[in-house]
């Protein structure tokens, strides 16, 4: 640090500021002391940094599972957000029968200074307060324990639906996801919300556990009890391409037979046959806002709890 300083002609307080990100640096200087730390290879050690600040500039994250494209979204978007504010990322996955209280302990022996957690592992274990961890949930009801980032997929499932009916079919059929996530609850409540308001009957749903297998398994069953479907939203758009799947095998055309709207916008929707219509979720603003929510509470700040309105990407499936 001391030959930083002094290549840069500056104090060690102003290299020890540039180190720590501080604002309170004019841009000037702190471009001229970067300039040094790369001409001199210094790079502050993070272990130290961790013994004087208390701080190990780590954050948590805490998935069910990294195999759906949602959470994997999410991964790659909080990660990003955190290497930008100098932060590295210890991840933790739950698998089916997975304990987040123990997942908080492993979190905790590692002394991250906060976590995240996402999606399907929002269902908390009872004593979360007690983990001791600075903490934001992705999709959840608000709660005093933890502040959190959500999308409104509420009123990204009443848009889609709204849509379909908008375009004159007299029921929307909807492929649910799992019965324990709280997107999917969200998700079918904009759903009937928008048949209720229009006076239609909700039509039986069929669940799916995210995948496009199992939307291609339930669309088979839906074809097979609902022989007059004309209009099917289904709740991400890894089901919707399996729904496709088993609409073009029974004969049934896309969008002319039957429409489909998905949820989430995935990267390759414009490439199903035909283009996906779907409700996009914007999972860098998420994962952005996740992290800077986490390290406001690392400061001792309050964040305000966040709900960002998903937008209707309109393309030829409905």
């Amino acid at each position: 640090m001391a030959q930083v300083a002094v290549r840069a002609g500056v104090s060690n307080q102003t290299v020890s500021r540039v180190a720590n990100d501080s604002p309170r640096v004019d841009p000037a200087t702190r471009r001229r002391v970067e300039q040094a730390m790369a001409e001199l290879g210094y790079r502050p050690n993070r272990a130290a940094r961790a013994l004087r600040t208390g701080r190990t500039q780590t954050l948590g994250l805490v998935a069910q599972t990294l195999a759906t494209v949602g959470n994997s979204r999410m991964l790659q978007a909080v990660a990003d957000a955190a290497s930008v504010r100098g932060y590295a990322l210890a991840v933790v996955t739950l698998g089916e029968d997975g304990d987040i209280a123990q997942a908080f302990d492993r979190l905790h022996d590692q002394g991250v200074d906060g976590a995240i957690v996402l999606n399907e592992a929002t269902v908390l274990a009872r004593d979360v307060a007690a983990a001791g961890i600075r903490l934001v949930v992705v999709d959840s009801p608000p709660d005093a324990r933890f502040a959190v980032v959500a999308t409104d997929h509420a009123a990204g499932a009443r848009a889609a639906t709204e849509r379909l009916l908008a375009a004159g079919h007299h029921a929307v059929h909807h492929l649910a996801g799992p019965a324990g996530s709280f997107a999917a609850t969200e998700r079918e409540r904009g759903w009937r919300e928008a048949l209720s308001d229009a006076g239609v009957q909700a039509p039986e749903i069929l669940r799916g556990d995210w995948s496009a297998a199992s939307g291609h398994a339930q669309t088979q069953r839906i074809l097979a009890t609902a022989k007059g479907m004309s209009a099917l939203f289904a709740a991400n758009d890894q089901m919707a391409l399996g729904a496709l799947r088993a609409l073009a095998e029974a004969g049934r055309r896309v969008p002319e037979d039957v429409a489909v709207i998905g949820f989430d916008d995935v990267a390759d929707a414009a490439e199903y046959r035909p283009p996906l219509t779907t409700v996009r979720q914007d999972f860098d603003a998420l994962g952005d806002r996740a992290v800077r929510s986490v390290i406001a509470l690392i400061d001792g700040e309050t964040p305000e709890d966040l709900r960002l309105v998903p937008t209707l990407v309109s393309r030829r499936s409905g």
